[in-house]
């Protein structure tokens, strides 16, 4: 069984809050009972006494002022249901005196016996069902012990009405104290209501506020408009006097300061210049809650009360650090605090993305000059070279008088063959694939362009049941272009089949030619510039890479790409 929270007012109302561990606060339903119980039991007494003979009697009135003003003062000062010395003692005081009252005016016969199920109520009430049941039974036998005593002849009438009197007492305490336990149980079960209910509201704002964030950081991967939101949404979710987003520079350690707010700082901080409190995010890399700046040393910024700091990690990454300062001490709480755990996690993989992304523009940028290097070296190099050797030819011709009319003929000639060359390779360099044109399209259009120039038997087999996403098909036909080339500048073939199967997830790419081939122990070579450029592409997609050389002659490129 759950533990019940303590005891109720047992004289006094209201309803307790979720932090009132002591029940101190006055429960309305108590104070409806008792106090009815308390006047309504009062007034019988005080009217049986008025229609009595004996109630002009000098010690019935006394009882009566006596139990009037008692119960009179504690409509005013009920009762606490307290689980201590005092307030046992002030219950057990209450059933003695209404006892006495009872034993000294007439036993059971007493008009104060309708007080005394008051007192008997209320240490129900107030100890719970046990405690009420000794207080039952033990009054009962005082006022039995009595009765007894006085009417010594009749004895055995006077113990009938004792235990009638006795379960009767009995009844009430319990009936009181399991009212108590009642009372108590639906009191836990509605403090953890309430407490979870307030749990759930604080979960639902959290959530609200994360939703929002998530929906406020940018799909754009420029690392610039990334932290510009992340900067707007700290804005728009906390109260901060100062702010800064720190980037960390792995190349020496240092803190770049990539966005500030409130204060200016430096561009670049040492390991030495972050604070304490911040050099704890870093090793800890959990959310630091500081309520006394001062007393911890300082923050990033001076004159600053709180603190909230938070790491910046993506996949499982450090990237930076962000910091938030208030100048009021207690100026955040735990739940400032989850609020930036939760800010943090998509706000640190959009920065990680924004940073890779710019990675891999610069890498794809030198990349992609040095393609074009590669392919105006090969083609067009040696072409160039050709043509500034005839004209030295030429004018050593001119210079001993010798007829160059045919000779400056064949050099116009080669000139426009160069310039076919400049064109066929610039073509070749923006043809790609795109979302209107698949691979089988730009592979056509591709070796079109080969055969005119080489004269090369071109054939492209395809099967297809569905197109690949745009980034791995771009990979492939790159590949592709790549061994065509090379069939066309070094194998001295006559033939080129490209093979193309894909399903939409899992793609074969085959290019095979009846060429000269490799030289043996050659084929596939890591050092080869354009064979690393291709299981380069394949590996960025995931793909394998093969280089045979058939025995009959030729040579097979193979990329096969399987559904992940």
């Amino acid at each position: 069984m759950q533990a019940l929270s303590p005891a109720p007012d047992v004289d006094a109302g209201g309803s307790p809050p979720i932090d009132d561990p002591d029940g101190e606060r006055q429960l309305l339903l108590f104070r409806k009972i008792v106090v009815g119980v308390r006047v309504a039991t009062t007034l019988v007494a005080i009217g049986l006494i008025l229609a009595s003979a004996v109630g002009h009697e000098k010690g019935m009135i006394a009882w009566a002022v006596v139990v009037t003003l008692y119960n009179a003062f504690r409509l005013v000062r009920p009762l606490r249901g307290r689980d201590d010395t005092g307030n046992v003692v002030r219950i057990v005081f209450e059933v003695a005196l209404h006892a006495s009252a009872v034993v000294f005016t007439g036993a059971w016969n007493s008009p104060f016996v309708f007080p005394l199920l008051t007192a008997i109520i209320v240490a129900g009430f107030g100890r719970g069902i046990w405690p009420a049941l000794r207080i039952s039974l033990a009054t009962s036998v005082a006022v039995g012990v009595v009765q007894v005593a006085r009417l010594s002849d009749e004895v055995s009438r006077v113990w009938v009405v004792n235990l009638q009197w006795s379960l009767f007492l009995s009844l009430v305490g319990v009936m009181a104290g399991y009212a108590r336990r009642i009372l108590g149980e639906a009191r836990t079960t509605q403090t953890l209501a309430m407490t979870r209910v307030a749990k759930l509201s604080d979960a639902n704002r959290l959530l609200t506020s994360l939703h929002t964030v998530t929906q406020a950081l940018p799909a754009s991967l420029d690392l610039d408009e990334v932290l510009d939101s992340m900067v707007a949404r700290l804005r728009g979710l906390f109260t901060y006097d100062a702010a800064a987003l720190l980037l960390f520079d792995e190349t020496d350690g240092s803190w770049q300061v990539a966005r500030w707010d409130g204060h200016r700082l430096n561009g670049a901080l040492e390991p030495t210049e972050l604070p304490g409190v911040m050099r704890r995010v870093r090793q800890e890399l959990t959310v630091n809650l500081v309520e006394n700046l001062p007393a911890r040393g300082g923050g990033l910024m001076p004159k600053m009360g709180a603190g909230l700091y938070g790491p910046l990690v993506a996949r499982g990454d450090f990237v930076g650090l962000v910091a938030l300062e208030a100048s009021a001490v207690g100026a955040y709480g735990q739940r400032d605090a989850a609020l930036l755990g939760g800010f943090l996690e998509p706000a640190s993989l959009a920065i990680a993305n924004a940073q890779v992304f710019d990675q891999l523009r610069t890498v794809g940028a030198d990349e992609e000059r040095t393609r074009i290097a590669r392919d105006l070296h090969d083609r067009i190099g040696q072409s160039l070279a050709y043509i500034a050797f005839e004209l030295d030819r030429l004018v050593k011709a001119h210079e001993e008088g010798r007829d160059l009319g045919s000779s400056i003929g064949q050099l116009r000639n080669d000139v426009r063959g160069v310039i076919g060359e400049v064109r066929d390779t610039l073509y070749d360099l923006r043809t790609d694939v795109s979302e209107n044109q698949d691979f089988v399209e730009t592979m056509r259009e591709f070796l079109d362009r080969v055969e005119k120039r080489s004269g090369l038997r071109v054939a492209v087999r395809s099967r297809t049941g569905g197109r690949m996403p745009i980034l791995p098909e771009r990979e492939l036909w790159r590949i592709a272009q790549e061994a065509v080339i090379n069939v066309e500048r070094h194998a001295k073939a006559h033939r080129v089949l490209v093979t193309w199967l894909t399903d939409g997830r899992s793609a074969l790419l085959e290019v095979a030619d009846d060429g000269v081939g490799m030289p043996e122990g050659r084929a596939g070579r890591l050092d080869s510039y354009g064979i690393l450029g291709m299981r380069e592409r394949a590996a960025s997609i995931g793909a394998t890479l093969q280089i045979v050389c058939p025995p009959e002659r030729g040579t097979v490129v193979r990329c096969r790409l399987d559904a992940g």
